[in-house]
């Protein structure tokens, strides 16, 4: 007989197929666009029923038939149990950790990080009672045991560090983080689930800013979690909010009720909507639409940003490039562990110029666009130190490896030759004050 086991398609098909399929009485080939606050009960009890947690939906605050096609997608893409959409990435990022952490808690993160997370860590979980101890060091992994106290309630990194690409060893900081009782939450929006699926490796919660590769057109925003299912959280002591008795539920926990599930589950019911990072359903059908093609654009755009980044190491205007896919980045080793179908589109270089020369090339580009984005279609330039950076001091800069001449780029899918083109006729620009003033020194 032959076999009858479904056999597992690839990404790129799934990444149009994936999911099930939420119900449509008119069986529209696409999930139609729910564009409604909320949504007729059939009767009395229906109402009551969906409101206890029966199947229907109430209100898009709570949940969308178009935001729950997106969400299963993704989650199937990632290899996770479930996911969450919400609002953007930033809410994504504060959604996830608000679901883990409580007055008291600590949280151990990577220094090398996008600056709103940082920000986010430092200051607002700062007035929550929450405190954050950063990994200066976040490649060396017993720097990570060394930051971790009985407090600690979670790590938090990211797959592709903004902007530098220092990568992390994730298996072995989620070995770590387990040994503790503390699940790895991972931010992979430079990556995105066709370069790297780090719950493959041990992480618990992926988190993505979806406005950026899962899009790809830099037309929306929204912020995606996905829960995996290696994490117990039956654990009343470190989460009561979790394995504790919960009146809304009868007295019962989230973990006696959900099992691995019980984070997305409460984070679905209790945090995301209280919060209120409701996602546009007509963003997130953009966002779905976007991830139909996402294995598409991610590989041109990494491979174009590979061979930006090898034509820029030869420049003689160029001090250092900031890419995982070039030999002599410090992460490459890891990157052919972790990213062995390409490293992202975005990549840093540091002008030996300084300011002068970055300001030179950013006026100078005509296909690159200057703009604070990453993971467009469209290649993109920005000066992080006047800018993303610009509220910290030229030491903290300087701790960070932003430099005054750096420069990060998102590669897109134009044709390479004009990209790099577009750069040479740039780089023509740099003031010969510049030029003798690096020569000088």
């Amino acid at each position: 007989m032959p076999d009858s086991t479904p056999r597992q398609h690839a990404f790129a098909t799934r990444q149009l197929h994936g999911g099930t399929p939420v119900p449509d009485a008119h069986a529209a080939r696409r999930t139609p666009v729910h564009l409604t606050a909320g949504f007729v009960f059939d009767d009395f009890d229906d109402a009551r029923d969906r409101f206890a947690g029966g199947p229907g939906y109430s209100y898009t605050r709570i949940g969308n038939p178009t935001t729950t096609s997106v969400e299963r997608r993704i989650a199937e893409l990632e290899g996770g149990l479930d996911a969450v959409l919400v609002s953007s990435g930033q809410a994504a990022i504060a959604i996830a950790l608000l679901g883990l952490l409580r007055s008291g808690d600590e949280v151990v993160a990577s220094a090398h990080i996008y600056e709103g997370t940082r920000c986010f860590l430092e200051q607002n979980l700062a007035e929550l009672g929450i405190a954050v101890r950063f990994v200066h060091e976040p490649e060396c992994t017993g720097a990570w045991s060394e930051a971790i106290t009985p407090r600690t309630r979670a790590l938090f990194a990211e797959s592709i560090p903004n902007p530098r690409g220092r990568l992390v060893d994730l298996a072995a900081i989620a070995a770590i983080g387990h040994e503790h009782g503390a699940p790895l939450v991972v931010d992979s929006t430079f990556a995105s689930p066709y370069l790297l699926r780090p719950l493959e490796h041990g992480a618990d919660v992926v988190v993505h800013s979806a406005s950026k590769l899962l899009a790809g057109h830099g037309g929306v925003l929204g912020g995606v979690i996905v829960g995996g299912a290696g994490f117990d959280w039956d654990d009343a002591e470190r989460f009561p909010q979790l394995a504790g008795a919960d009146a809304t539920l009868g007295g019962r926990s989230w973990a006696e009720l959900h099992g691995p599930g019980a984070y997305l589950a409460r984070l679905r019911a209790h945090v995301a909507p209280r919060w209120g990072s409701t996602p546009s359903p007509l963003h997130a059908s953009l966002i779905e639409q976007g991830v139909e093609t996402l294995s598409l654009r991610v590989e041109r755009a990494s491979a174009n940003a590979l061979a930006v980044a090898t034509w820029l190491a030869g420049r003689a205007e160029v001090e250092s490039v900031d890419y995982s896919g070039l030999p002599e980045h410090p992460s490459h080793e890891l990157a052919r562990h972790y990213l062995p179908d390409g490293q992202g589109p975005v990549l840093a270089f540091t002008l030996l110029g300084g300011e002068d020369a970055a300001r030179a090339v950013i006026e100078r580009v005509r296909v690159f666009t200057h703009m604070t984005h990453i993971g467009d279609v469209r290649s993109l330039v920005l000066h992080p130190a006047t800018t993303t950076h610009i509220h910290r001091s030229a030491a903290e800069r300087a701790a960070a490896g932003i430099g005054d001449g750096l420069l990060r780029l998102s590669v897109g899918i134009e044709d390479v030759h004009d990209l790099i083109a577009d750069l040479e006729d740039a780089f023509a620009a740099i003031p010969a004050s510049a030029r003798t003033l690096e020569e000088a020194r």
